[in-house]
């Protein structure tokens, strides 16, 4: 059986992702998370103290960014402004990943492998992962399925991009990923287990130095 074919056998589990509602605050949050990834615009110009609370840092950190050439800005009148996509670049450059965002990133260059193969064959699978997860997803999840459906119908580096990226969209995006069953069981833990490996590699030389 081709990859292709062992896709359309995809478990219950990797298809039918509910989102339960917790309540009025919690759909709010989602929302915010949602408009604050899709919807703003890079060429914004932010204040000092804004791009601090981007940063979750102090404003003096990114005036002595400004000062010392790390963060290019404008001058109007006596302030300074910076462009939102410069302080998102430097977030996603600084941000660390909890240990399930590093593990779902990893899984996702495996998956964009698969894509590569065979672009054709891992849309359909996607489209019809989203069709079944459309089904049965509520509230603030169904927006990234539509940004899923964007995606897909959209250039390919684009969407690998999307994916694989570090940033708030992309954690969302790979939470809400319709290409389940592009790995087996097996390639999946093949990919976790040198994940797992690196990772405690990493962690020894942190240790070390």
């Amino acid at each position: 059986m081709t990859w292709v074919g062992y896709n359309h056998k995809i478990r219950n589990i990797d298809i039918y992702i509910v989102f339960l509602g917790f309540g009025c605050s919690v759909f709010g949050m989602r929302s915010a998370v949602f408009e604050t990834a899709t919807m703003t615009d890079p060429e914004e110009q932010l204040s000092t103290g804004e791009a601090a609370k981007l940063l979750n840092s102090s404003r003096q950190h990114v005036v002595d960014l400004c000062t010392k050439g790390l963060l290019n800005f404008t001058t109007v009148g006596k302030h300074r402004r910076v462009r939102r996509g410069d302080i998102e670049a430097l977030r996603q450059r600084t941000e660390r990943l909890t240990t399930d965002q590093q593990r779902s990133l990893w899984l996702a260059y495996a998956v964009s492998g698969r894509i590569v193969a065979d672009p054709d064959g891992a849309r359909m699978v996607a489209r019809d992962n989203l069709a079944k997860m459309e089904s049965v997803t509520r509230g603030s999840a169904a927006q990234w399925l539509h940004e899923w459906e964007k995606l897909l119908s959209g250039p390919l580096d684009v969407m690998l991009g999307a994916y694989t990226s570090r940033d708030l969209k992309g954690r969302e995006l790979r939470q809400n990923s319709p290409f389940g069953g592009l790995l087996s069981d097996e390639e999946r833990t093949t990919v976790l287990s040198h994940w797992r490996r690196m990772r405690n590699e990493i962690m020894r030389g942190s240790t070390a130095s």
